[in-house]
């Protein structure tokens, strides 16, 4: 009987792991679900899985940011048509789809990697077993910051530590907070 194949933490559920019979069929399945539903008409991307992960991680890129942009300027677009409780209610919904958007976009780095034939082991230092990939890993888009083992999708680096994955520092926090503040 063989050992398991280890997968990284943020391996996508429903993806076989690398090296088994239907881990590119799982693969190129799962990326077309993160993708537009046009791209299913290009076979190009099922005959291609790399050329498939390459575009799924620049639209997942582009998710995020969109989302970024969104928290960002909520305010100023809704603030004269939605109440209080409305606005903090819409910043809830970015704050939880950032941390969906990000956890996917590291997703699709994982199986991309794997689709260029990466191999997956477990990271063990001062003498125990850590994770290769931590779940509080954010993508960022400011230069200089220390990269983790792996590459993020393009125009993005990795920032180990960030409160909520997926969102700025400035970006963080309720609205009452933010009122609280300017009010002292």
């Amino acid at each position: 009987m063989g050992m398991a194949a280890y997968l990284p933490p943020g391996w996508p559920a429903g993806v076989h792991p690398p090296g088994s019979e239907d881990f590119e069929r799982t693969a190129v399945g799962w990326l077309l679900d993160v993708v537009p539903p046009d791209y299913r008409l290009y076979g190009v991307l099922r005959r291609h899985p790399l050329a498939l992960a390459v575009m799924a991680s620049h639209h997942v890129a582009a998710c995020v940011e969109g989302a970024r942009q969104g928290y960002r300027t909520a305010r100023s677009e809704l603030g004269e048509v939605l109440p209080p409780h409305g606005i903090d209610s819409v910043l809830a919904a970015y704050r939880s789809e950032g941390r969906r958007l990000v956890a996917t976009a590291q997703a699709v780095d994982l199986v991309a990697r794997a689709l260029h034939g990466e191999v997956f082991r477990p990271q063990i230092r001062a003498g125990r077993l850590e994770r290769a990939e931590g779940r509080g890993a954010a993508w960022t888009e400011e230069p200089g910051m220390s990269e983790p083992r792996g590459a993020p999708p393009p125009g993005l680096t990795r920032r180990r530590g960030a409160a909520l994955p997926g969102l700025r520092s400035e970006e963080r926090g309720t609205s009452d907070e933010r009122r609280g503040k300017a009010a002292r």
